[in-house]
């Protein structure tokens, strides 16, 4: 079992910034994929970035350029940078982990984009 705890959300203003940080614990090394998804409103769950464990990066196009995802395998930890955030970026974002044939899933955390 993997569990992942996110952190980091908060409100911002359009074109201003925000780092989201995902502690995972547990089974860690299981884990060959870790990323993030986000889900608006009333829209459905989509993938934002994810990083894989020979450190290949993959963004959704609507953040690339804006975002970037890293980790830091010592402290079991990935990070989602936003830069010039727009108000269609507001959504809860979920921190993604996958391995030993598992999806895992934190609990969320809230970004709002507005002025």
């Amino acid at each position: 079992q993997v569990h992942l705890v996110e952190s980091g959300g908060g409100l911002v203003r359009p074109g201003g910034s925000l780092r989201l940080s995902c502690v995972a614990s547990g089974d860690t090394i299981c884990i060959s994929v870790m990323g993030w998804y986000r889900q608006a409103p009333g829209k459905e769950r989509e993938a934002v970035a994810t990083i894989g464990s020979d450190d290949n990066t993959d963004y959704a196009d609507s953040v690339k350029g804006r975002f970037t995802v890293s980790k830091d395998n010592a402290k079991n930890t990935v990070y989602l940078l936003m830069n010039s955030l727009k108000p269609e970026d507001t959504a809860d974002y979920y921190c993604y982990g996958h391995g030993c044939g598992y999806d895992f899933w934190g609990q969320g955390t809230q970004v709002t984009v507005s002025s």
